[in-house]
C-alpha cells in the first residue's frame, strides 16, 4: 500500500477524507455508501478515527482493515494512547500491520468523558505523543502522522511551547501532520510559518469540514475549539431559515478556504465527512481536484 506522503506529493492538489467507525448496522450501511461514492474520485487517502476518549477501538481497527482489503483506497488508521496499556497498543499496531495498513495517525487523545479534563496516562501506558510515534515506528514500517493545532494545543501555554512540542513529534519519526479543524486561513498560515521558521518542513494538511446546516456550524466550532470567523457568520446567519441557501453558502465558503490553502502551497486538504459524501463531493468537484469517475 502506498504511503500518505507518496499519495499527497503527486504534483497536483489532492484531497483526503475522514470517517468515524459506525455504531450500528444502519451507520455501517451509511458509511459504506459514502466510501463507495468517494472511491471513484481518487482521494489521496481516507482515515478512520477513534471515538471520544479512545472508545470504539475495535471498530476502528475493523473498519480501517476492511477499507484496506475491500477497496482501492489508501487507508490510514488513527491510534491514541487514551486508556491503553503498552500491550493494548502493541496489539492494535499488530492488527493494523496484519491488515496491510501502512499509515497511522498517532494522537495522544483527549481524556474520556471530558476533553478539557486533565490528562491522566494509563498506569501501564504512554504519556506523550512523541512516545507513541516512536513506538509505532519501532514496531513496523509505518508512515506516521501527527496532529497540528492552528489555535494552539489546548495544553500549550504559548506559541513557542506549541512549536517545540510539535517538533519533538517530528523528531520521533512523524512524516506529516493533519490539523485540528479550523475555518480561519490566517491562523493556519501563522502556525505553518512558525513551524517552518523552526526548521521543520513536513507536509501539514488542513483539516476542514463543509458547513451545510446551523447544527454543523455549531459542531464545527466545537471541533475547532474556536468560534467561526465573523466574516463567515455574516454570510451564513442571514440564511438560517433557508436550508438550500445556507448549504450553498457553506459549500462556497469551504471552496474558497480550500482554494486559499492550495494557493498558499498546501498539497492536500483533509475533509471531515461525518460519514456522508455529498458535501465533500460538491467541494472537491468544484475545486477540480476529484478524478472523473470512469476517466
Amino acid at each position: 500500500m502506498a504511503t500518505v506522503t507518496e499519495r499527497i506529493q503527486r504534483g497536483v492538489p489532492t484531497f483526503s477524507a475522514e470517517f468515524f467507525p459506525p455504531k450500528d448496522d444502519e451507520g455501517e450501511a451509511t458509511l459504506w455508501r459514502t466510501i463507495r461514492d468517494l472511491e471513484p474520485l481518487d482521494p489521496a487517502f481516507v482515515s478512520v478515527t477513534y471515538g471520544a476518549g479512545g472508545s470504539s477501538r475495535d471498530r476502528t481497527v475493523r473498519t480501517t482493515g476492511r477499507i484496506a482489503t475491500d477497496t482501492t483506497l489508501t487507508a490510514m488508521a488513527h491510534l491514541t494512547a487514551v486508556d491503553a496499556s503498552l500491550e493494548d497498543l502493541r496489539q492494535v499496531i499488530g492488527s493494523y500491520a496484519a491488515a496491510g495498513i501502512s499509515n497511522v495517525l498517532a494522537i495522544r487523545g483527549d481524556p474520556p468523558g471530558d476533553k478539557d479534563a486533565d490528562w491522566v496516562p494509563h498506569p501501564a501506558g504512554l504519556s506523550y505523543t512523541e512516545e507513541l510515534v516512536h513506538m509505532v515506528r519501532r514496531l513496523g514500517g509505518f508512515c506516521v502522522g501527527v496532529a497540528a493545532f492552528p489555535y494552539l494545543h489546548p495544553r500549550s501555554v504559548d506559541e513557542d511551547s506549541d512549536t517545540r512540542f510539535f517538533i519533538q513529534k517530528v523528531k520521533a519519526g512523524a512524516e506529516f501532520a493533519i490539523t485540528q479543524m479550523f475555518y480561519d486561513a490566517d491562523q493556519f498560515l501563522r502556525m505553518r510559518d512558525r513551524i517552518a521558521a523552526a526548521g521543520c518542513d513536513i507536509p501539514i494538511m488542513p483539516g476542514l469540514m463543509p458547513v451545510t446546516t446551523p447544527k454543523s456550524a455549531e459542531r464545527g466550532a466545537d471541533f475547532a475549539g474556536a468560534p467561526l470567523p465573523a466574516a463567515m457568520l455574516e454570510r451564513l446567519e442571514p440564511l438560517v431559515e433557508d436550508k438550500v441557501g445556507y448549504r450553498d453558502a457553506g459549500i462556497d465558503l469551504c471552496v474558497e478556504l480550500s482554494q486559499r490553502m492550495f494557493d498558499e502551497g498546501v498539497t492536500n486538504i483533509h475533509y471531515i465527512s461525518m460519514n456522508r459524501s455529498p458535501a465533500v463531493m460538491d467541494v472537491v468537484q468544484r475545486l477540480g481536484i476529484a478524478a472523473r469517475p470512469g476517466a
